[in-house]
């Protein structure tokens, strides 16, 4: 099975009421971890990859591995562009093999986000690869993307944007945010399904993506801080409510802190407990298992999707 591109996922996520996770990826032991947990529930998957994980593990390494999970699976997995920032970097990785790409123009004015959206959609849709845009900024800092006041996303806008750039998929803002430090300690999050129904209302049948949506899981910050870190005061998104919002037009799913964190509980853990050991091979390998268990504790309870693959 060759790679796809996420038309087929969303369409049948839509209707089911379920949500594909789009886990991002920087190296094969996160790879290898997240395909795992999706092998075991047979869950679709996306795989994403931002620019800076692009810069580091370079393209073409990041390719040959997701092609191999598929080999390795069987899985219906997608390779996509997480917050493409210019048309050039969503086509080189339409270039490169990507089957997904996100043209992030919400830092720009409106009619300049519809114009970069579009010109990517032209020359992606040419080529059998499904676009991501967005609309309204979530606050927070993940790998490039740095917003200090984030802003929901104005319903009034949805139809234009989607109808005029012809866009596969929107990433909306409505109170997640990007890193693991999403809220002020005793603020309370919330989702403002409020905005969600609206868009809802205004674009039928249309999948719908929210970004910096980690639960920031309290039994692996813990266990970074007892193995000499400081995230204390770390607050994700409750999972009741992305599973509501999975439940609703919400097809795509993001999750990258999660992972980092489950990632390096595993190694501080396995370091502190075994200070002689230097094989990487050991201590990633229980940064992998992590990894795999907070993937099936998404697929299970918050995206709906076991079994869909």
């Amino acid at each position: 099975m060759p790679l796809v591109n996420t038309k087929e996922m969303f369409e049948k996520a839509y209707k089911g009421g379920y949500a594909i996770g789009a886990f991002n990826v920087n190296n094969m032991e996160i790879v290898q971890g997240i395909t795992e947990a999706c092998k075991q529930l047979n869950a679709p998957v996306i795989l994403q990859v931002s620019g800076s994980a692009r810069k580091y593990a370079h393209h073409n390494y990041l390719y040959h591995m997701v092609t191999a999970a598929v080999e390795e699976t069987g899985l219906p997995i997608a390779l996509h562009l997480d917050h493409g920032s210019s048309f050039e970097l969503c086509k080189d990785c339409i270039d490169g093999g990507f089957t997904s790409v996100m043209i992030d123009g919400s830092h720009l004015s409106f009619e300049e986000n519809i114009e970069v959206t579009k010109k990517v959609v032209e020359y992606a849709h040419a080529r059998n690869v499904t676009v991501e845009g967005e609309l309204g900024q979530l606050a927070g800092v993940e790998d490039e993307v740095s917003v200090e006041h984030g802003s929901y996303t104005d319903p009034k806008q949805v139809e234009e944007f989607v109808t005029s750039t012809g866009v596969d998929s929107l990433a909306i803002a409505i109170g997640t945010s990007h890193g693991a430090f999403k809220f002020k300690p005793g603020q309370k999050p919330q989702l403002r399904f409020d905005i969600l129904q609206e868009v809802m209302d205004r674009l039928p049948v249309f999948p719908i993506v929210l970004h910096g949506a980690s639960s920031v899981l309290p039994e692996y910050v813990a266990m970074v801080n007892q193995y000499g870190g400081q995230m204390a005061d770390a607050i994700g998104i409750p999972e009741d409510m992305l599973r509501k919002a999975a439940s609703m037009a919400v097809c795509k799913i993001n999750v990258d802190s999660d992972l980092r964190l489950a990632m390096t509980a595993g190694i501080r853990k396995h370091l502190a407990e075994n200070p002689t050991h230097f094989d990487p091979r050991q201590y990633l390998a229980d940064g992998r298992d992590y990894i795999t268990n907070v993937v099936k504790n998404k697929i299970e309870t918050v995206l709906g999707c076991a079994n869909k693959a």
